[in-house]
């Protein structure tokens, strides 16, 4: 298995075990893709991907249509998608993602949280030579169209790896490929499972069982903000195999 989805499947088990946390997390990103393209999922492909998300999440259909609703209208809440870079106890390099309608709270919190735990907050782009920006698309395998088939099509698009797995396929491209690849699956007769945004360290550390635990505590204070929506680290989890 590759790298990016060895590190994916690790992050998964861990990531969002709070069923409400992850309704909030996607009831913001559909509230910024409806005030950017609007409440029409056929014409807005990022709101379609949202509730393909919404779908495999097990969100209820009411609620993802109550949050569609509730972003069209005028008093709803303004989210700005903003990241944060920061190295936590022993050297641990954390991407923070939040979508937040108040910057210098959502700022002042995250770096309290880097302060109080043994870290420190970086400035923005200190880290992206750490981590690779990746779009990662969840699709059924289709009968009659082989791996390598699929690999060879999709490698203009900026795919460079698909995964396996069981009757599903994992699909890893550039960051600013992903409407060009939501396009291609979709005009192709491709279900999307779900759709998101990684980063994925280009190199995993290793810790002992105590830094671990102080490493963890700072990403368990991150996670449990309001704002946050997403925590990357290259802290090496305990599932992944050499």
């Amino acid at each position: 298995m590759g790298r990016a989805f060895e590190y994916r499947k690790a992050r998964k088990l861990k990531r969002w075990g709070n069923m409400s946390r992850t309704f909030t997390r996607i009831g913001k990103e559909i509230t910024i893709a409806v005030k950017a393209g609007g409440p029409d999922p056929s014409t807005n492909p990022r709101l379609r991907a949202l509730m393909q998300n919404a779908k495999a999440e097990n969100m209820p259909k009411d609620t993802v249509e109550r949050a569609i609703k509730k972003a069209t209208d005028k008093d709803a809440g303004d989210y700005k998608e903003i990241s944060y870079e920061g190295y936590g106890p022993h050297g641990i390099a954390i991407f923070v993602e939040a979508a937040t309608d108040n910057n210098t709270r959502t700022v002042a919190n995250v770096r309290s949280y880097f302060n109080k735990h043994g870290g420190n907050l970086g400035t923005q782009g200190s880290l992206t030579f750490l981590f690779d920006h990746k779009s990662v698309f969840k699709i059924k395998a289709k009968e009659g169209v082989s791996l390598e088939d699929l690999e060879l099509e999709l490698i203009d698009y900026g795919v460079d790896e698909i995964e396996n797995d069981e009757d599903e396929l994992m699909i890893y491209g550039a960051f600013e490929e992903y409407s060009n690849i939501q396009k291609y699956l979709e005009d192709n007769g491709f279900e999307i499972i779900s759709s998101e945004f990684e980063r994925i360290p280009h190199e995993l550390k290793e810790v002992t069982p105590e830094q671990r635990a102080a490493i963890e505590k700072l990403l368990e204070k991150l996670e449990e903000d309001e704002d946050v929506q997403n925590v990357f680290h290259n802290m090496k989890e305990e599932d992944i195999d050499e």
